[in-house]
């Protein structure tokens, strides 16, 4: 009971690694807050939460929804103990697509557009907004979600990729801004993970990515949340500005 009576809040909480994260959250006593979009899915996954949980329907690009919802979950709790910033998106394109010479693709610029208000400020925007909470009482702990790829790069995922460096780097600065305040920010970085997102893909696409992970199998989303956990807890009481890489031992190549 690692989190015990501790309110904890997931974003992009109703399914893949969010929902593994408050799962394993809710296992370790935590009193748990998930946000999403997806209404369906955040109300079912919230009753396997237990009795203290709480889902709001919640858009992390939409600045004054963000600090609507952190004001209600300190009506609702008192305090805010640990912060997940896990709501992300893809839309992959390469930057350019060049055919005989000949242009004949690019990444949309709506599409990078929407990848950064979500996957980044989305995590700034919620980060912002719980700050003053923790400080007040005293500290707490933030976790943002990168990806291997932030810091490998990848094929066909420059806004995706920019995104998830720049959530390391906001990561680093944050916690030498907020260590005086007694705050902990650390970012979880996964390899390929068996969530919905991988359904979509072809079965020799998952295999070339089993085949490229020394461990020889994909993530499971447990295997995501119990990192969160553990920077989640006490037992990280000393760990502030790190990337811990959940990948298997993958290097991500082209």
């Amino acid at each position: 009971m690692r989190l015990q009576n501790k309110v904890c809040l997931v974003t992009g909480g109703a399914a893949g690694i969010g929902k593994a994260t408050a799962e394993r959250f809710a296992e370790e006593g935590a009193k748990v807050v998930i946000c999403d979009v997806a209404k369906e899915a955040g109300e079912a996954t919230v009753k396997t939460l237990g009795p203290d949980a709480s889902f709001y329907v919640v858009n992390v690009a939409n600045r004054q929804a963000v600090q609507e919802w952190i004001d209600a979950v300190v009506v609702k709790y008192g305090h805010i103990d640990v912060l997940v910033n896990n709501a992300g998106i893809l839309r992959d394109s390469q930057l350019v697509k060049v055919k005989e010479g000949a242009l004949v693709g690019q990444m949309a610029e709506a599409d990078f557009d929407l990848v950064i208000s979500i996957n980044l400020k989305g995590v700034f925007n919620c980060a912002q907004a719980v700050a003053p909470y923790m400080i007040k009482q005293g500290g707490g702990v933030i976790l943002n979600a990168s990806s291997v790829v932030g810091l490998d790069g990848n094929f066909g995922q420059t806004n995706y990729v920019a995104t998830k460096s720049g959530v390391i780097g906001m990561t680093k600065t944050w916690a030498r801004e907020l260590g005086r305040y007694n705050i902990r920010v650390n970012a979880v970085a996964p390899g390929f993970t068996a969530t919905e997102i991988l359904k979509t893909m072809p079965d020799k696409v998952i295999e070339g990515m089993k085949a490229r992970t020394p461990l020889g199998r994909m993530g499971q989303p447990r295997d995501i949340a119990n990192a969160y956990l553990f920077l989640a807890s006490d037992d990280a009481s000393f760990i502030t500005g790190e990337v811990l890489r959940v990948d298997g031992g993958i290097v991500v190549g082209t």
